[in-house]
This record gives structure tokens, sequence and C-alpha cells, in this order.
């Protein structure tokens, strides 16, 4: 059955659950009103056949009277038959006063006597049934001198009465039937036209919407306050559900791979990101294969190895074009293949202008509001219209439905979403910021702002880190495009789309993938004392980051510098190691800014440096994963010092590190970690002395002290690990979806 004749029999039955109770009303209303209009009309009839009859007889009183004053009854017989011509009158008779009937017509009955002229005459007519029908009967006294004389009968057929009040009864039927063909037509219009406006609200409400479409220019304004408590009702309900899972389930990998087959059962999971999550180099003794430093590689890998979906990402790696197939796909992990790399090529003139131009020398400062100026060039931004449109392209490759799921991940892909949006109408699209998002002022800045947001839009759902980012984001869009933003249920709708605004704070997966296998605490503080030679009685302090201005690694030199100035006694019993990953190397204000790292780290080590001892270790190099993991191990405090951050992931890493319950975290205010670890110690990294003496307090804190925190926040990032963040978005992704097939049935419905 197609859905035409669905839709049909659906209209038939809305038609019919209206039609048949008016029927059934209808007839039960006129059923009851017939008998009743029958005995008016007998009532008024009878009336008039009272009033007739006094006519009559006033009429000819006075000639009667008369002519029995003469004695001449033969008059008074003529005068009957006169009357009698009436074709009402039935029969007529005249009784004298002594009750002898002196005249009668043919038809007069039989049954009727002359009063009793000792008994009072009758006053009130009645009504006689005869074999032949009804008749009113009539008794009018005959007057003479003021003195009865005699008594006039006056006898009317009432067949006619019988005959009006079929006729009546048609006119009622009939009047009947076309009002309830006007009732039932006014009845149906409005019931389709209510029943499809209430639906169109059913259908906004299951997928969100903030606005009720009319389906005319007339709005249904009524609904308003019953769809914005049915929408404050869903999200109470579905905040319930999630305070009452994050109390109760812990996530994991199997976790979010039973998820996967419940919520999402045979769903196609896609992922673009511009940074891959293996990276292949040609090196001396063959290909070589790198893991990069990065939070969104460390975040999303366990989401893909538990869906064993697509990655799509840029192939940067000088082997990456040797180990892919002919459609550009490598399985990995290697050790272990779980998902698959499509790999998307770049020119270098294409990748100077869509990622070291436009995504980092211009939306990158522009987001973090680091005291960079952001840099934006017109040739910069059409490289990253045009790869944004090949990375889509590519998604509708891979893509095997018309309705995937796909994961578009953070600043470069900003208009990725709308351009998807257009070719994939019904994909689901999760767009995941992992930077902050700044003030509207600020935003303001970019010359394409609105383009950019309106790509943003695309989205089906639009995550960032904190509900700060996201009020941010509603205030930008406010700010500077023809929306309808619906506050309660932070939904942006704009160009028929709607767009789920939503906090997923990001974190990393637990228990780490080296839980087991990694060296003992002891262990690693040995191996790393040993490998930078730092006595045994130095307290450390690491540092791990990207070699970025926004990591505050300047202010961590700074902070480190003061600490040995005010507290002399620190020399030689404490040392900072500054892991710092290459990044981005071509662009000039990086290069300026490792310059100065390198330039402070060499003031501070020969201001306090002395024989073996030496106050920072620089590491500018890539370590892996499990070489960092060593490093939080043996550090005694973990610096991270951001001046804008949209999570970092170090703060919660160096904590899942610690199943000693050991270590202080440092943590710069202006990262969204703040938000959750408040066992850290939380500092303004622009307040040198402030940081300083942070960092004083973390080197000298009580062992006790440090378990206390240290147990608080490792549960905290065991409970809210990498694949709650991912659950949480697939979700609501599978709500959305699965109010959209509800939206869609009951659209074919009506």
């Amino acid at each position: 059955m197609g859905p035409q004749s669905k839709k049909k029999i659906g209209s038939f039955r809305l038609t019919m659950r209206f039609i048949v109770p008016l029927v059934i009303a209808m007839t039960l209303l006129a059923y009851a009103l017939l008998p009743l209009v029958d005995k008016l009309t007998l009532h008024w009839f009878t009336h008039d056949l009272d009033i007739r009859s006094q006519l009559i007889a006033n009429t000819i009183q006075e000639p009667i009277g008369e002519f029995l004053e003469q004695g001449n009854m033969a008059r008074i017989n003529s005068l009957i038959r006169r009357v009698i011509k009436d074709e009402r009158l039935f029969a007529m008779g005249f009784c004298d006063g002594k009750g002898t009937l002196h005249y009668s017509t043919p038809k007069f009955p039989k049954d009727i006597s002359c009063p009793d002229p000792n008994l009072p005459s009758p006053e009130k007519p009645s009504i006689l049934k005869l074999p032949n029908g009804m008749v009113h009967v009539a008794v009018k006294p005959v007057l003479v001198a003021e003195k009865p004389s005699g008594y006039l009968f006056l006898i009317h057929d009432m067949s006619f009465i019988e005959s009006r009040s079929a006729d009546t009864r048609k006119y009622i039927v009939l009047f009947f039937v076309i009002l309830f063909l006007v009732i039932a037509f006014i009845t149906v219009l409005v019931a389709h036209l209510s029943w499809r406006g209430w639906m169109s609200a059913v259908r906004s409400l299951l997928r969100g919407e903030s606005d009720v479409k009319p389906l005319t220019k007339g709005s249904y304004a009524e609904l308003q306050p019953l769809m914005g408590d049915l929408r404050s009702l869903l999200r109470t309900i579905d905040a319930e559900k999630r305070f009452a899972d994050d109390v109760t389930i812990f996530w994991s990998p199997d976790k979010l791979r039973e998820l996967l087959r419940k919520q999402l059962a045979g769903e196609q999971i896609l992922v673009v990101s511009n940074r891959e999550p293996y990276i292949h180099m040609k090196g001396k003794e063959g290909i070589e294969i790198n893991r990069p430093a990065s939070g969104l590689v460390t975040a999303v890998e366990p989401v893909m190895k538990a869906c064993s979906g697509t990655w799509i990402a840029h192939g940067g790696g000088t082997a990456d074009r040797e180990v892919v197939d002919k459609n550009d796909h490598v399985n990995i992990p290697p050790e272990r293949p779980k998902y698959t790399l499509r790999r998307i090529w770049l020119s270098r003139e294409e990748e100077k202008g869509y990622y070291y131009g436009f995504a980092n020398e211009g939306l990158w400062p522009l987001c973090h509001i680091a005291h960079v100026r952001p840099i934006f060039r017109t040739s910069d931004w059409q490289h990253y219209v045009k790869i944004n449109q090949r990375f889509a392209d590519a998604v509708v490759k891979e893509a095997n439905r018309e309705d995937p799921v796909v994961l578009v991940q953070d600043y470069h892909f900003a208009l990725l979403p709308s351009m998807l949006r257009k070719i994939l109408p019904k994909s689901t699209i999760i767009t995941f910021w992992h930077i902050p998002w700044p003030n509207p002022e600020s935003f303001g800045i970019c010359p394409w702002r609105e383009e950019l947001l309106q790509g943003m839009l695309g989205s089906t759902i639009l995550g960032f880190h904190t509900p700060f980012h996201c009020k941010n984001f509603l205030e930008t869009v406010d700010r500077y495009l023809e929306t309808r933003i619906e506050h309660a249920s932070s939904t942006i709708s704009h160009g028929g789309n709607l767009t789920l605004v939503e906090a997923y704070p990001i974190s990393i997966q637990w228990p780490p993938p080296w839980q087991d296998s990694q060296p003992s605490v002891a262990e690693c503080r040995a191996e790393i004392r040993k490998f930078l030679k730092i006595d045994e009685n130095c307290l450390i302090a690491l540092g791990v980051d990207r070699m970025d201005y926004t990591k505050g690694i300047l202010e961590r030199l700074r902070a480190v510098e003061s600490l040995l100035e005010n507290h002399p006694e620190m020399v030689g019993r404490f040392s900072l190691v500054q892991i710092g990953a290459p990044t981005r190397s071509i662009l000039e204000e990086y290069q300026a800014f490792e310059a100065r790292v390198r330039a402070l780290t060499a003031r501070i080590n020969q201001r306090f440096a002395s024989g073996a001892y030496q106050p920072v270790y620089l590491k500018v190099e890539h370590h892996e994963p499990e070489d960092v993991n060593s490093y939080y191990r043996a550090a005694d405090v973990c610096m991270v010092t951001s001046l804008h951050d949209g999570m970092n992931l170090v703060a919660k890493e160096y904590i899942a590190s610690r199943d000693d319950e050991r270590g202080v975290l440092l943590l710069s205010q202006f990262t969204g970690a703040a938000h959750e670890l408040y066992e850290a110690l939380i500092v303004n990294p622009y307040h040198i002395e402030q940081t300083a003496n942070a960092l004083y307090q973390a080197l000298t804190m009580p062992e006790f002290e440090q378990r206390e925190r240290m147990h608080s926040m490792r549960l905290m990032v065991r409970d809210f690990n990498v694949f709650r963040w991912a659950g949480r978005m697939l979700i609501d992704a599978s709500k959305i979806r699965q109010r959209e097939k509800l939206a869609a049935r009951i659209g074919a419905e009506i």
C-alpha cells in the first residue's frame, strides 16, 4: 500500500471518527424531539379549534337567539346547514334547555348526548375518538335575554391535524438532515484542519522545533503554551533520565557497543576530522606509524573502535599514500584493525590556505582570545570552502545509505554540516566544536561570520564543552542571523533546519589502554629520573602540551621562576619537565612562540642551575602516549595553565594515570576541565604570583590531602569518561532520529 493510499485511509478514518458520533447524536436528538413536536402540534391545533369554535358560536349566537324567541326551528336548521359547509366542521347539533336534541347533522356522533339541564354545562372542549378518527367537541350555550336557552354542539374533524403533524415531522426530519450535513461539513473541515495543525505541532515537538508551523496564514497561537509545557516536560524527563544514567551506568566500550546495538542498530557512523588518528611516515628502517598528540584523537578513537565505522581525515604523512588501497582506505589500528581510515589528499597550497591559513591563523586565535590577532585572507577562505566541499563529497561517497550518522569534528569543518544537509537531508549530523566559542563581539571580527554560522546550523546536534560556550554560540547566532532561538530547549530553527545546541564535556578512555601493562609508579619515577638525571629527592612538576601560545607555557615558566625566587629552599629540590609537541611550525607566530619559550627556559636555567641540577627540562619533540603516561606517573605535580581552552584532556590523563592516588593537579580556571575537577588547585595563569603560590602549595601538600583530592577526581573521570561523552551524543541523536521517524509516520497518517 502506497503513501497516498495510507493517507486517504487515514483521512477517511479521521472523518468517520467525527461523523459516526455526530450521526448517533443527531438520531437520538431527532427521536427525542419528534414526540414532543407531535404533542406541541396537537396542542397548537386544538387551541386553534377552540378559538374557531368560539368564533362560530359567537357569530351565530344572536341569530339563533332570535329564532328561539320566534320559535322558528326551521330557520335554526337552515342556519346550521349553512355553517356546516365549513370543511373542517365535522358535525353540528342543537339541544334545547331541556336536554332534547332538536337538530343534528348527518354525521353527528350518536355517542354524544345533550347536557343534563340540572348539571352545569361543560366549559372546556373535549376530544372524542371515533372509528374514523379523532374529533374536537365544543359545547357552547345559546343565550336568550342573558339566560341559557339551549346548547350548540360544534364538532371539528381533527384528521387534518394528523396530516399536518406528518408534514411537520417531514420538515423536521429534513431540517435535521440539512443541519446534520452543515454541521458535519463544518465539523469535518475544522477537525481536519485542527488535526493537521495539532499533528504539525506534535511533529514539531517530536523534532524539537521551537515553533508551531501553521497550515494557513493564521497561526496556532493557542498551542504555544501547551507546546512550551510539553517541551519543558520532555527536557525534564531527558534530564532526569541523564541523571539516573549517570548514577547507574558505568560507561565502557562494551556499554557503548550495547548502546549502538539498541539505539542505532544497523546505522552507519562516519567521523570527519582534519587530523588522522595514525600517521604513516618514512623512516630509516621503513614505514613508521605515529600517533599525533591530539586531544581529539584521544577522545574519538575509542568511539570508532566501539562503532567499527569509517574515519575520514587528511592524509598528511610522508608514507600515507603508500599504505592505502585504491579507494584511499587503510584499516586501523595496525596491530588489530577495528575501523577504516579514509584519507583525503591536499596540495601544499590547499593545506596552507585551508589549514594553516583560515583555520589556524584565523579561527584558532579568534576563538581562543589569547591576545594573538586573527588574520583573515580571501584566498584562505576560498581554500577553506573548497576543502570543506571535498570532505563533504567524500562523506557522500562513503555513505552506503541516505541517513548515516556523521560526527563532524572541530573548527576545520564549520561549513561541512550545511553542505551535507543539502546532499543528505535525512542524515543525522553531530558537530562537536573542540575549542572555545567566543562572545558575539569577538566573533564579529570574522568577515565570513554569517557563512560560518549558517554552515554550522546544518547540524542536527551542535556540541560544545561547557554550557558557557553554548550560551556564547546562541548569543552569536542571535546577533548575526535571522533565526528562531528557543532558549528553554537550547534549539535554533534556521532555514527549515533545527539544531540542538548542547554541552557534552569531552573526556578520556577509562581505564587507559595500557592500564594492565604499565610499569609501577615507583618504576616510572626511577626510569624518568634516571633518563633526565634528576636527583631522587627532587620534586617534579610536569607540563604536557603542544607548542601553542594558548597553552600558557610562558606563564608557567614565569611561575616557576617566581617560585624559585620567593622560595630559595626549592632550588635544587624542584624541576619542571615541559613536554612540548611541535605543531604548526610553518606559521610565523608559532615559530616566534617557540623561540620565546626556549629563550625563557634558557634564562631560568642560567639563573638557578648548579652542578647537575637543572630547574627546567624542555622536551620539544614527539612522545608516544605510553611514554607520556610514564611521565604522568613519575610527576608530583601536573601543571595545566592554558590561557583559554575547550577542555584540555591532559588534566584528565594525569588523573587517570595516578592509580596510586598521589600527585596534585594545578589547573587553569580558563579550561573546560576546571568546571569538573573542583579538587584541583584552580589558578588564574595570568596571575604569576598566584600560580607560583599554588605550585608551592602543591609541592608541599601532605599525602593524605593528595589522596583525598585525587580519589575524588579519579571517580569523576572514571564515571564521566569518553564513552559517556560519545554515548550522550549518540543517545540524543538516536532520540532525534526516532522522533523524526515518528513524525514522518504521523505525517503519512494525515
